[in-house]
């Protein structure tokens, strides 16, 4: 994953428990970097031990820290780094996800070295649609999760997420059913 990502999780934690935290996480993943370039490639691996760290630091599930992690994502780094291109992906929670397929081609133009996930939209209404999720990343749906809960707090717009299928139960890839 690109350093922005891990530089994200550090800002997190700066911003809401202060540098001494982010010093005990840092030496409780057993991490030996300093600081994150944004956009120098770095082993998934570090992402992982960062957020394993966040949570026995914190004494907050994986899942929870990865959901707190998507949120921030998408209301701090994206927002503040690349608002322009926020707004582009549409003006409603609907109309963004209805465009979350495309939004990784433009993602890519800055940086090409990604290795972005796929995603699919069916089943869309009024209130809601079913938002199909691939990677070949295991164990970050709940940062997706989190990823929409953010989008539904960027666009003012209550949202319920429901998983309807997981890898985690045998299938190829996650839908989450989101409503609004």
């Amino acid at each position: 994953m690109y350093g922005i990502i891990n530089k994200a999780i550090q800002d997190l934690v700066i911003a809401n428990f202060g540098e001494e935290k982010w010093e005990a996480i840092l030496e409780r993943s057993g991490i030996e970097e300093d600081f994150f370039i944004s956009s120098e490639a770095y082993d998934d691996d570090i992402t992982f031990k960062l957020a394993i760290a966040v949570s026995d630091e914190m004494n907050m599930t994986l899942e929870d820290v990865l959901i707190a992690f998507g949120e921030w994502w998408v209301i701090k780094t994206t927002n503040e780094r690349y608002g322009g291109l926020m707004e582009s992906g549409g003006s409603s929670l609907k109309e963004f996800l209805e465009n979350l397929p495309l939004f990784h081609n433009r993602v890519m133009l800055i940086y090409p070295k990604l290795t972005p996930p796929e995603f699919k939209v069916s089943e869309v209404s009024e209130n809601s649609l079913n938002l199909h999720y691939f990677s070949k990343r295991e164990g970050l749906q709940e940062f997706v999760r989190g990823l929409i809960q953010g989008l539904g707090k960027m666009f003012k717009t209550p949202t319920t997420i429901e998983l309807l299928q997981t890898r985690d139960l045998g299938d190829d890839h996650e839908i989450f059913k989101v409503s609004w």
